[in-house]
């Protein structure tokens, strides 16, 4: 059965809605008592012994503590007994609220009026009703039993009504429950003020029979005063032992850091009798910073804490037990800064580990406002805050073992052991629409910085290499070191695809200079791909196959690749493809395909991309990435390049002479932005067929670009001079700053199709458009968005500013002759300021 909620406390003000009546009821009973008794001070005497009595007993509250249950112990009907028997009433209603304000004043450390008028209002009304009992009833001699009678009569209903009166204050206050409470608790109210009213008949009895005997009644008063001390603080001595055991041994059981919260702060909070208890905990290595609260309202615990900053500061400074508070006269330059932040008292207790302090346990506002804490509570924390700083340093103890088991210590990364550990766990568990994907990363060049600056700048390279792929990995991934170069990560993926596309994005973000001692280097890595169930079903197995794997993504230009077991005759192919590849460019066997770029407002065709596709004679067709990469790492990428830019210029120039002006765009590759003869060639290239410079563009990879920005950048300003536009291809996927883009010498900026692509569906691929487009009208640059594919995308980035698209939506990329087909069919002549252009016809 769920458990009902607690209802919020409401405003203390709630508090007049008792208080009033209260307050009206007495005033109206005191000023009919006056009109009966008009020379009721004439016994003024009286009236001032009985206010000194009547302060002792509310001043001396005992507190004993029997099983679970606290009990307050005042003598306040003693006094009363007295009181009623022989002083007039108006007096009587006069001193008992006269000691309600003295006491209140005295004892509370923070007054609240409205507590304070409803405490005044409370025991008047009380006794006043008691004094209407006692008068309505026929009065005798004090040693008249009838008279006995009364009085306890009169007295039960004194303390009902204060019973009641409270009930029905907390009830308004807190809730409808924390007022019955209050009523459960009246019985054990009726069974201690029956006692009291048994001694003051005992003393009214006395007192009849001689005065002399208020001295025999004197002494044991005092004596009873002292039994109950004595037996007040045995109980609370044993109650705190008892409590002191049962939380040391929860503390010892919590096992490590985090449980020890949960089983320290509540046990604290309610033996110190405080309304808060706080766990600070100071970070260390890897483990951050613990702040946590408990406080008597709340059920959970809170990340905050009462104690101000300073003061926890002059604690951790002074380095051993601070106290603030009434009882502590050695701080009372402190108690300032507490009434600041509303807190009544203040220990704080350093958690401390051989010389340093890892911490402190702190527990804030004594519960009750007549309350502070003292000398006694100080030794109880201090016992408490030595077994929790020991179960803390245990348990980090316990974990830096562990840890140093299952970690290698270079990088701090997992090892071979806890990887395989985790992979074991990983299959036993199998979802129909989820792989277990293990990456394994090999640094390519350790050994040779090894061999040419040392193993202590190899260590460096690799605990490099460690924190980005740490950084890049994400927070499903486990990341681990397996030998001396190799890097594994393992993390359950959407299918097979899914994980090649991930470790190409990993390995993307991996790449880059990373500097080692005074150089700069170009670290490159190789990443194998091994999936259960596809390649394995038991840990060893699917690293064996990854490690398989890697090595043959050494060979392979963009450096990833996926296990299957023809992975040796891919590498045969790989290299006919090398060699079939120049015969081709020489044959003219490679095709220029074309791709349609269109502006988002109206529609307009103003280019295409040029894009090389080559279908091998016996292999078929061959992906671009294989046979791009081939020929960078064989030479043939200038000469490929300069067939993919000849044959847009060519087209270029029949459209410009039917007076269908289109732009082209080219894909670039930094090797070739690192030949300097390259901007040369552009330049022949464009005044061999007459295309003004401003109607191509070069696409510049950003990932590539990064990597040798310092030594591109001259090749790019000549190639701007030249009036050629330059273009960022793959906006998003690299790591550029706004520094850079400030400094690159470019027009444009492409997103990566993977953002809009995904911006429909993905609110994280959203604001990455949303942030690209904003940054580039910030830099006065155009925006294009390659990869639409549907409706909603095209919507989004309309409305979001974005200047032209490409993608299937509009068309795929086409050879020459189908393109002109789709000219026909898909747009018509439209008439602009600045000339005829083409129009799509379907407005998408």
């Amino acid at each position: 059965m769920a458990e009902r909620p607690r209802a919020r406390p409401r405003s203390a003000q709630y508090a007049w809605l008792i208080t009033g009546p209260l307050a009206v009821f007495t005033l109206s009973c005191f000023a009919v008592f006056w009109t009966l008794d008009r020379d009721w001070f004439d016994d003024w005497a009286y009236g001032l012994l009985a206010l000194a009595g009547i302060c002792l007993v509310y001043v001396g509250v005992f507190q004993i503590v029997i099983r679970r249950s606290t009990y307050n112990i005042v003598l306040v009907e003693v006094p009363f007994v007295l009181t009623l028997f022989y002083l007039p009433r108006p007096m009587v209603v006069l001193v008992v609220a006269a000691a309600t304000v003295i006491t209140q004043s005295i004892r509370s450390t923070v007054i609240s009026p409205a507590k304070l008028w409803f405490n005044v209002a409370k025991n008047s009304a009380s006794i006043t009703m008691a004094s209407l009992v006692f008068a309505a009833l026929p009065s005798h001699s004090g040693t008249d039993p009838r008279t006995w009678l009364f009085l306890a009569t009169a007295l039960l209903v004194y303390t009902i009504t204060d019973v009641l009166s409270l009930a029905g204050v907390v009830g308004a206050v807190t809730g409808f429950r924390a007022g019955q409470d209050v009523l459960r608790g009246g019985v054990s109210a009726l069974i201690f003020a029956s006692i009291n009213i048994v001694i003051g008949l005992v003393f009214l009895v006395a007192l009849e029979a001689t005065s002399w005997s208020a001295l025999l009644l004197a002494v044991l008063v005092v004596a009873l005063i002292l039994m109950l001390r004595s037996f007040a603080e045995f109980f609370r001595q044993h109650r705190t032992l008892a409590e002191v055991y049962e939380l040391t041994k929860a503390v010892r059981e919590a096992g490590d850091d985090a449980s020890l919260p949960d089983v320290l702060l509540g046990r604290v909070q309610a033996l110190m009798r405080s309304e808060y208890a706080t766990l600070w905990l100071a970070p260390q290595g890897r483990h951050p910073e613990v702040l946590l609260t408990a406080r008597v309202e709340n059920k959970g615990l809170l990340d905050i804490s009462p104690t101000p900053s300073t003061v926890r500061e002059r604690a951790l400074a002074d380095g051993g037990t601070l106290a603030v508070g009434p009882s502590f006269a050695a701080t009372q330059d402190l108690r300032k800064q507490l009434r600041a932040s509303k807190v009544k008292d203040v220990l704080i207790v350093p958690l401390r580990s051989g010389h340093t302090t890892i911490g402190t346990l702190e527990v804030v506002n004594r519960l009750g406002d007549t309350r502070s804490f003292r000398a006694a509570d100080i030794q109880v924390l201090e016992t408490i805050a030595a077994h929790a700083a020991a179960a803390v340093e245990n348990s980090r103890l316990v974990d830096r073992l562990l840890y140093d088991a299952y970690h290698d210590r270079l990088s701090g990364l997992p090892n071979r052991r806890r990887i395989i550990d985790a992979l074991a766990e990983s299959v036993k568990v199998r979802a129909e629409d989820e792989v277990v994907a293990v990456l394994l990363f090999d640094v390519d060049g350790q050994r040779d910085v090894n061999e040419s600056m040392g193993h202590a700048a190899g260590d460096k390279l690799l605990a490099e290499v460690a924190g980005r792929l740490r950084a890049i990995a994400g927070p499903g991934a486990l990341v681990g070191r397996i030998g001396g170069d190799e890097f594994v990560v393992t993390l359950r993926a959407e299918s097979t695809d899914a994980t090649v596309q991930l470790a190409t994005e990993m390995r993307e973000q991996l790449r880059g200079p990373m500097t080692v001692g005074t150089l700069t280097l170009d670290v490159d890595t190789a990443v194998g791909v091994s999936v259960y169930p596809d390649h394995g079903a038991d840990p060893e197995t699917l690293l064996q196959r990854a490690e398989l794997a890697g090595n043959a993504a050494k060979v392979l230009p963009y450096g990833v690749q996926l296990f299957h077991p023809a992975l040796e005759s891919r590498a045969v192919r790989r290299l006919g493809i090398a060699a079939d590849l120049r015969t081709a460019l020489d044959n003219g066997a490679l095709d220029v395909y074309f791709q349609p770029k269109v502006t988002l407002t109206d529609r307009h065709l103003v280019g295409v991309e040029c894009l090389a596709r080559w279908q091998h004679p016996a292999q078929g067709e061959v992906l671009p990435e294989d046979f791009i990469a081939v020929a960078e790492h064989t030479g043939q990428l200038s000469r490929l390049t300069e067939v993919v830019l000849t044959e847009g210029l060519r087209r270029c120039r029949e459209w410009a002479d039917q007076e269908r002006p289109l732009s082209i765009a080219v894909n670039l590759s930094v090797r070739t932005l690192l030949d300097s003869r390259f901007p040369d060639q552009v330049a022949g290239l464009l005044e061999h067929y007459g295309v003004a410079a401003a109607q191509v563009t070069f696409e510049i990879s950003e990932p590539g670009m990064l990597s040798d920005i310092e030594r591109v950048l001259p090749t790019l300003y000549r190639l701007r001079d030249l009036g050629v536009r330059l273009s960022v291809d793959d906006f998003g996927t690299g790591a550029s700053s706004l520094q850079y883009l400030r400094q690159w010498p470019v027009h444009e900026v492409k997103i990566d199709d993977s953002f809009v692509q995904g911006m429909a569906t993905d609110t994280g691929d959203l604001a990455i458009v949303r942030a690209v487009i904003s940054l580039a009208r910030e830099f006065g640059l155009t925006v294009v968005a390659e990869g639409v594919e549907s409706e909603l995308t095209l919507d989004l980035l309309e409305e979001m500013g974005c200047e032209i698209g490409q993608g299937y939506l509009f068309s795929r990329p086409l050879p020459y002759e189908r393109l002109e087909a789709w000219f026909n069919a898909q747009t018509e002549p439209a008439t602009t300021e600045t000339g005829e252009v083409r129009r799509l016809r379907a407005v998408i």
